[in-house]
């Protein structure tokens, strides 16, 4: 169990008191599936895992801070990383007056192993050694892995290193079919059966993750200006993700997904820069909850051996009309009405051409 030890490892640590509240339901509820309704991916591959992670954890810490009368709190970022923005920016959100302390930055602590000699000194449990020196972050959503070989981008990750997925290689044979139901961009249930948030996302981790669903590998530009190379596991994330967008094919216009994706991209980059309590996010929180109104329905995918693939996908709302699509019907949609559209839309086209032949 990860809370295994925690009370001693507190107190080893100079704690008089350790606090351990479950945040699952309220994390998946009010940090993971308003990033997954907005479709916010960070350069492309990055769910966001960690990143939106961090401001429900220091969210949590500073109303701790309040119960307990503390004045300051603290955190064990490196000097190098996004998280110490993450956390610092939360804190400065929720309360501007708390002090921060980050020992990486203030004390004697150049790299990790220097950080594993301090806590065997000072007698702190510690987890991870110097064979093999992980740099990893787990939460409900995603595992990361970062450090060791991986900082070299030339090495490939070792088959042992994953922990939440199976090698694609060593799935199953069989294909399976799991069933997303989304509700107003939001997903409620797996297979007809509703449940929590929580509770949801736990489950397609275990399925995605015994296809071998949801394994990146990516070189990501740090906050801080660096280059960091990072692999992720998401593979209930990648599954989710997947039916949500594959939903929105039959919901959204085609002004609106552009738009949408457009404010994606921004959406991911505050969440990313640990700006989640910003007002600009909330705003746009907005706008994404207003155009996913009609994003209800479900979708069915097909899992194999680390691929997901849209077997089926419906919708009250669909804007897709196969009377007016199909090849074999006319009734709706005249095709002589697209020899006019067509000269209009190519005006410009054919207006530069005539301009370039008199020259």
């Amino acid at each position: 169990m990860e809370m295994d030890g925690l009370e001693r490892k507190a107190k080893a640590s100079g704690a008089s008191q350790l606090v351990i509240k479950d945040l699952k339901e309220e994390f998946v509820r009010d940090f993971i599936f308003p990033c997954l309704r907005a479709g916010a991916v960070y350069e492309r591959k990055y769910l966001l895992g960690t990143s939106m992670a961090r401001p429900v954890i220091a969210k949590a810490m500073v109303e701790v801070a309040k119960e307990v009368g503390a004045d300051a709190v603290s955190h064990g970022c490196t000097g190098k990383g996004n998280d110490q923005v993450r956390f610092e920016l939360t804190f400065f959100a929720l309360n501007p007056e708390l002090k921060v302390v980050a020992p990486w930055r203030e004390w004697d602590i150049q790299g990790r192993e220097d950080a594993i000699e301090y806590a065997k000194k000072h007698n702190v449990p510690v987890s991870v050694s110097k064979r093999s020196i992980y740099s990893r972050d787990r939460n409900l959503w995603h595992l990361s892995h970062e450090g060791d070989i991986l900082e070299d981008p030339t090495n490939e990750p070792k088959k042992e290193m994953y922990m939440l997925t199976v090698d694609p290689e060593d799935a199953p044979n069989q294909p399976e079919y799991v069933e997303i139901g989304i509700a107003s961009g939001m997903p409620v249930s797996i297979n007809g059966n509703d449940l929590s948030p929580a509770s949801l996302l736990s489950v397609l981790n275990e399925i995605g993750g015994r296809h071998g669903i949801g394994r990146m590998d990516m070189v990501e530009n740090r906050l801080v200006g660096m280059k960091s190379r990072g692999v992720y596991e998401t593979p209930g994330g990648t599954i989710l993700y997947a039916a949500v967008q594959e939903l929105e094919s039959l919901t959204l216009d085609r002004e609106t997904m552009q738009v949408k994706d457009m404010l994606a991209l921004k959406y991911a980059e505050l969440v990313y820069a640990g700006r989640w309590f910003d007002p600009l996010r909330d705003s746009m929180d907005a706008f994404m909850e207003k155009v996913t109104e009609s994003t209800t329905g479900s979708v069915t995918l097909k899992l194999y051996k680390g691929s997901v693939t849209v077997a089926s996908r419906k919708s009250p709302n669909s804007l897709y009309r196969e009377e007016i699509s199909s090849f074999e019907t006319g009734r709706i949609y005249n095709q002589a009405d697209a020899t006019g559209f067509i000269r209009l839309y190519g005006l410009p086209t054919r207006v530069r051409a005539m301009l370039q032949r008199s020259i």
